[in-house]
């Protein structure tokens, strides 16, 4: 089956416009738990939720600052992720693998719009 690697304005503004949605749904998820840096795009801090003062109140503040943490951590990766695509989708980089240079398969970029490898690379880099 031959790859599809002619990407069209068409598919360029679906990409888009799903980069923009899962952009907007990460920074919502984010703002439930975090507080947003106001000297750094994209950087979060997990809140920590004071619910009182004895032991069981502090193991608890503890145990949900360090799950608040981990997930703040990786929906902070996954907004650096879109926004390094709708960046690329800005400057005409968009679409071509960081590996080998070569375009990537417009049904692997419209079914995960953040990808930089195209599936050969990211195969063999998976194999190391």
């Amino acid at each position: 089956m031959a790859k599809n690697t002619k990407i069209t304005s068409k598919d360029l503004d679906e990409i888009k416009n799903s980069l923009m949605t899962e952009k907007k749904h990460l920074e919502k998820e984010l703002e439930k738990i975090a507080v947003k840096n106001p000297n750094t795009d994209d950087d979060y801090e997990a809140k920590f939720t004071d619910v009182g003062s004895d032991e069981s109140d502090n193991v608890s503040e503890v145990a949900q600052y360090s799950l608040d943490k981990s997930l703040e951590q990786t929906l902070e990766k996954a907004l650096r992720d879109v926004n390094k695509a709708l960046s690329n989708l800005d400057s005409k980089d968009y679409g071509q693998c960081k590996y080998c240079k070569q375009p990537i398969d417009v049904a692997r970029l419209k079914a995960r719009p953040t990808s930089s490898a195209c599936v050969t690379c990211k195969t063999k880099l998976k194999a190391l």
